[in-house]
Formats: structure tokens, sequence, C-alpha cells
């Protein structure tokens, strides 16, 4: 009976609490946050909804639309121009049209646009999986990480919990943020303010004051440095120097590279990368395992990485074209986020990128 109880009351305030979730997934998150072995109940819950992709078949006829018009290659010969990602070198023989075709998604910085998406097919042996890419320029935009409602659980300061409202003018892409801390140890910090402490050895997306942005095995203890504007840490890296982890794997049984769902292997996931401009590159893979995802990375010019949020609810790559209002869209298919996210306050916390501003960068609040 206090049993009952106890868990009645702790359910009931969870629920009660303000939240950007539905109640499905609310409730799911309780389990998983206060329930003892609450990710292997809703693992159990929801397998029968797990599915792996089709080895095979037919393969996809055409490509879902991304971005505004191609961009040109960066023309070698020519000065002082801004560097352009090479396309994606297709996998297949006979590429879908604009496969690997970087497009602009909003307006441009200097004279070129500073982000870009793509998206192409990584797997002959699956040829229904569809990886989306979005690049960032680092040298015409500022890179910020925001804390949510509820993720990270000590942040210092929450600020807005969404792009705050005078900074929008500038905005041109958000996507989500890494696994939670209560699924995996990890740190952040924001604006010299230590969240959950930096833990040695893990992946850490860092965006310096100077504007450059990397991706550490962090080894600096448990705060980051005065030249640190944010940090955000998840596991260990999956590409480090082009070369995959070797402690990769796709035991079902291992919850190592995070939980999915149903306990399978092949899920959407996403990951971060810096390619050898020093740029970041934000990757999200329809279905995918930790080793198939360190592996596109590659591909597309990383040359480190490390693996962010997982699972079909959690992803969310959003671009903004500033016409007629912002203009949000969702890059990828998410049926169970809207392009508006991050525009009202959030549970979970994100990245945001901005067209670059005088001075240092710090994380605007306001």
């Amino acid at each position: 009976m206090l049993v009952a109880l106890y868990f009645g009351i702790s359910y009931a305030n969870y629920m009660f609490k303000p939240t950007s979730e539905n109640f499905s997934e609310r409730s799911a998150e309780w389990v998983r946050d206060d329930v003892p072995f609450g990710n292997w109940i809703i693992d159990t819950a929801e397998h029968y909804t797990a599915s792996t992709p089709r080895k095979g078949g037919p393969g996809l006829k055409r490509l879902r639309t991304v971005g505004l018009s191609p961009v040109r290659p960066l023309v070698r010969h020519a000065k002082q121009v801004a560097y352009t990602p090479p396309p994606i070198k297709p996998v297949f023989a006979r590429p879908l049209p604009g496969e690997g075709v970087w497009h602009r998604t909003g307006p441009s910085v200097a004279g070129r646009p500073p982000v870009l998406v793509t998206s192409y097919r990584p797997s002959t042996e699956y040829p229904s999986i569809v990886a989306y890419v979005l690049w960032i320029d680092h040298t015409r935009t500022d890179l910020a990480y925001y804390p949510g409602r509820y993720e990270p659980p000590s942040a210092v300061d929450r600020g807005p919990m969404m792009v705050p409202v005078d900074q929008r003018y500038r905005l041109l892409a958000t996507f989500n943020g890494a696994f939670t801390h209560v699924d995996t140890n990890n740190g952040s910090a924001v604006n010299g303010h230590t969240n959950e402490p930096l833990i040695d050895g893990n992946a850490t997306l860092v965006g310096y004051r100077d504007g450059a942005v990397n991706i550490l095995k962090w080894k600096g203890g448990p705060n980051a440095p005065g030249n640190v504007a944010w940090a955000r840490q998840s596991l260990t890296p999956i590409l480090w120097h082009g070369k995959l982890n070797p402690e990769l794997n796709t035991d079902p049984n291992s919850i190592q590279w995070g939980y999915t769902l149903g306990g399978v292997t092949f899920t959407p996931r996403t990951a971060v990368g810096i390619d050898a401009h020093g740029n970041a590159m934000f990757l999200f893979a329809s279905e995918a395992t930790v080793i198939s995802l360190a592996r596109i990375l590659k591909h597309i010019g990383a040359v480190r990485g490390m693996e962010f949020d997982i699972n079909p609810e959690w992803h969310t790559m959003i671009t903004y074209s500033h016409k007629n209002g912002l203009g949000p869209t969702m890059v990828e298919p998410q049926p169970q986020q809207s392009p508006d996210r991050y525009l009202t306050p959030d549970d979970r916390d994100f990245m945001a990128v901005f067209s670059k501003v005088p001075g240092p960068v710090t994380v605007p609040f306001k």
C-alpha cells in the first residue's frame, strides 16, 4: 500500500509539472526516471513497435526535398571564396536526383550561405535508409547550447528554454541535444557555469569564445576553462582522427551506446561531427547502428564525431528561411515533433545556430 502511494504521488508530481511532451511521452519518461529498471520496462513494453529495416528490395524512387536552391561547390582557383564542402559521394551506382548535393537553407552571411543541408542513401544493403546532414560554417555562425526545462537536471541558469525572442532575427538552425544525464553520466557548461560536472574521457562538443567549435576527449576536469563559451558531453567518441572507435558494437544486450526502442540495434540516431576545416556537421540517420552512424560521419567528411540523442521521439533538425517570418522547416521526417519546437519552452536541451555577430561568443538568454 505504501509503495503504491509513493509511486502515485511521484507520478502525479511528475505529470503536473509544465512540459512540452504529450501524455504518453511524459508517462514513459516518468517510468524511465523514477521507477526501478524503468528503461528495461519501457523498452520491453515498446518492443512490439520496434522494427528493423529490410535488406534489399526496390529501394526509394526519390528523396525528400531538403533546403532551398542548390549550392555550387568551391571554385578552387577563385580568390577569397568561402569554403563550401564538396557534394557527398553517393554509394549507389545510380544516385537519385539531388542525392548528396548541398542546398542553402536561408539567408546568406558575407555573400554565401553559412548553413547547408543534403541527404543521401548510405547503405546499398539497406536501400530504404536515408541520412540527412546539416553543415555549419564556423567562420560565419555562432553555435550556442541551451538548457531545456528539465535537461540538464542541474542547470545553473535555464534561461528561456527556447530560442530567445530577440535573437530570432539571426536564427539559422536548431537541432537536438545528446543523451539525458539520467541515462549517461555526462556534463555540460554554459557561459562559464557548470551544470553537471564534465567527465574526463567523454566526447565533448565545445564552443569557444573566439567562435571555434570542436569535439574533444575531455581531460580538463569538472569545470570548463575561461575560453569555453559552452560545452556538452555524450559518451565516448565514435569517430576519432577519421577512424571508427574500435569499442563500437551492435550487441542488442549492451546499453553502452544508448537504450533503443524495443532493444533493437537499428533505430533513428543523431550525431555531431567536425570536418577537417573546423566546421560542425549534424547528422540524422533514419535507421542506424552506432557502427553505421560512425561510418556515415566518416563518409560525409567528419574527422571526429560523437553520438547525440537516438530513438524516434527526440531527433530534430530544423532550418529557418526567414521568408514570411522565421519559416521553420523540419528537414527530416519527424511526425512526433513540430517545426516550432525550440520556439516555445522545451523539456530537453538543444543547439541553436545563429549568424555571427561581433565580439566573443556567449549564449544569449534574452
